[in-house]
């Protein structure tokens, strides 16, 4: 039985309000009204300035630099939900922060991962929409429903559209904890395999010496990840293509965070294009001529729709 889409209702953070837009105009439902502010001590002050009492109410805010501000703000516009009577509350998380602290790997440390989604459980989230969780057992870390996307399909028709030679390319992974999602690609774009062994050398410095599997020289090189944090994994990747004759490189990533020193690495990294989604804003000053920009709008409209319908989120990735 169909949801009439009027009982949907749409909010917005200030987080990614460009991607927010984009999945309402998708969904043909005008963003809702919710005044966000911050008083004068800094604290983050939120209303929502219309009727949703019995609304199937979705609140888009990734959680993105600067997380923790934006971890307040979409906890606090879920209490204001819960509080005018809506009738299920969405999270919807393009991109969830802390996810990459996600087990207990040495002692005295917390699980910040189950911690934030224990939060947003407790201020009253019924179900949480999320894409390309860094690690895929975040989902049992909520004891609520979570629908996990991935930006693969989006990805994966760029580069089948890009003009690029696929009978010559090579799907590399610049890790092994890359393979499975190696393979993912390789399975619909075509090519061979490659994988970058990385040896780390200290706690923050890695080094990629030797490719396994596939031959390399002469190919057009596709790259993908879930996420481009500092850059080191996928520069220094490159840097080993380069060394071994490889003809072109191309790199994916659905979740531009691009912190550190980053920019540098990649402006030195000699990529012929660097693909991103939109799950997470970019500043001009992040943009290198070769970045290009997907939209992850249509998928995460689309999953809101069969959410709001209840119907299978699972079928838009068969």
């Amino acid at each position: 039985m169909f949801s009439p889409m009027n009982d949907l209702k749409l909010f917005s953070g200030t987080a990614n309000p460009a991607l927010a837009n984009r999945i309402a105009e998708y969904l043909g439902v005008p963003l809702g009204d919710v005044a966000l502010g911050t008083f004068p001590d800094g604290e983050i002050s939120c209303k929502i300035n219309e009727d949703i009492r019995g609304r199937d109410v979705f609140l888009i805010q990734p959680t993105c630099p600067p997380v923790n501000e934006n971890i307040i703000q979409l906890l606090v516009m879920i209490d204001s939900c819960l509080r005018a009577s809506a009738e299920r509350i969405t999270a919807v998380i393009p991109y969830f922060g802390y996810a990459r602290q996600d087990r207990k790997d040495e002692g005295r440390v917390p699980i910040t991962a189950k911690l934030v989604a224990n939060i947003i459980t407790r201020a009253g989230a019924n179900r949480v929409l999320t894409m390309d969780l860094h690690a895929a057992q975040i989902q049992g870390f909520f004891d609520v429903p979570v629908d996990h996307l991935y930006a693969a399909p989006v990805l994966n028709e760029h580069f089948l559209n890009a003009g690029i030679e696929l009978p010559n390319v090579v799907i590399v992974s610049p890790d092994e904890g890359s393979i499975k999602r190696a393979l993912g690609h390789a399975k619909r774009i075509g090519g061979t395999l490659a994988i970058i062994d990385k040896r780390r050398t200290s706690a923050s410095t890695t080094v990629q010496a030797h490719i396994l599997g596939g031959e390399v020289k002469g190919k057009v090189a596709l790259m993908f990840d879930d996420m481009i944090s500092t850059a080191g994994s996928i520069t220094g990747a490159a840097k080993t293509l380069h060394e071994h004759g490889v003809k072109e490189i191309h790199v994916a990533a659905t979740h531009a965070l691009l912190v550190g020193p980053a920019m540098e690495r990649l402006k030195s990294a000699d990529l012929d294009s660097l693909v991103f989604t939109d799950s997470i804003p970019l500043r001009p000053d992040q943009l290198l001529p070769q970045t290009q920009i997907l939209t992850v709008a249509p998928l995460l409209g689309e999953a809101i729709k069969r959410i709001h319908r209840n119907e299978s989120v699972s079928r838009l990735f068969r």
